[in-house]
């Protein structure tokens, strides 16, 4: 029998609840990971909890705000209390982009934006590496977006998904050859719950169509499972010799 990619590792998974973090905790249930989900909505967490159980996975469900520390801090407490180890952290947890620009974003809107895209990822992954150290082994894999490598998104978005991937380059650069290793994921337009019709029409239409002429929009999008099959690969030991880096994944609309 062949052995899976990520049989008994424990992984948390941030922004579990829908699209690509829940396909990711699919994927890598199937992989025989134990999965701690976290999200702020508690029925629909319970919700995706209860259909991976169905399966046969061993699951814990934390209903947190990764933009507060505490809740950090309690996640990943409440992971090592459950299954005695941490391996693998997905910072996935985000905020939609309305693709904002600087002169029509004001501050309220920028918080908010950083505190889930940005300080999530640093308070998480700083409460995480606490036990990843003491084990000497660990991946996590930072979602940030192509908005955060082109610029071409709201001047918050943008913001906050570039300095994710500053943050996952500064991470590997402490960690290189020491177990612990740190990626990026960067997605191009895949559909979620983040860009319905209803979601789109929060946009700031002038400056996304700005933006659309930087990509070609005829090229097909992603699905949740290119991205989730891609952090898979940073979880595994398929890629035990890779850190510092970033994908990515796209379809190709931004070459």
């Amino acid at each position: 029998m062949q052995t899976k990619l990520l049989d008994k590792k424990v992984a948390v998974i941030t922004g579990a609840i829908s699209g690509i973090g829940k396909r990711t905790a699919e994927i890598f249930a199937e992989e025989g990971a134990y999965i701690v989900l976290a999200a702020r909505g508690k029925e629909k967490l319970r919700k995706v909890g209860d259909e991976l159980l169905a399966k046969g996975a061993q699951v814990l469900c934390v209903q947190a705000d990764v933009s507060k520390e505490g809740d950090c801090k309690k996640l990943v407490d409440d992971c090592i209390k459950r299954f005695g180890k941490l391996d693998i952290l997905v910072n996935n947890a985000g905020i939609a982009d309305k693709h904002r620009p600087i002169t029509r974003t004001d501050s309220d809107w920028w918080f908010e934006v950083n505190g889930i895209n940005l300080d999530s990822v640093f308070f998480l992954t700083k409460e995480a590496l606490k036990f990843m150290e003491k084990n000497g082994c660990g991946s996590i894999i930072n979602i940030s977006s192509i908005g955060g490598v082109f610029g071409n998104s709201g001047i918050a978005y943008s913001a906050s998904k570039s300095a994710v991937i500053g943050m996952t380059k500064n991470i590997a650069i402490q960690f290189a050859g020491k177990g612990i290793r740190c990626n990026a994921v960067c997605p191009g337009p895949t559909p979620t719950s983040l860009n319905t019709p209803e979601a789109l029409s929060t946009f700031d239409s002038e400056f996304a169509g700005i933006c659309a002429q930087h990509m070609d929009m005829s090229v097909p999008e992603a699905e949740t499972d290119d991205q989730a099959n891609a952090i898979l690969f940073f979880a595994s030991d398929l890629a035990k010799a890779v850190t510092g880096q970033i994908m990515i994944v796209d379809n190709g609309c931004t070459l």
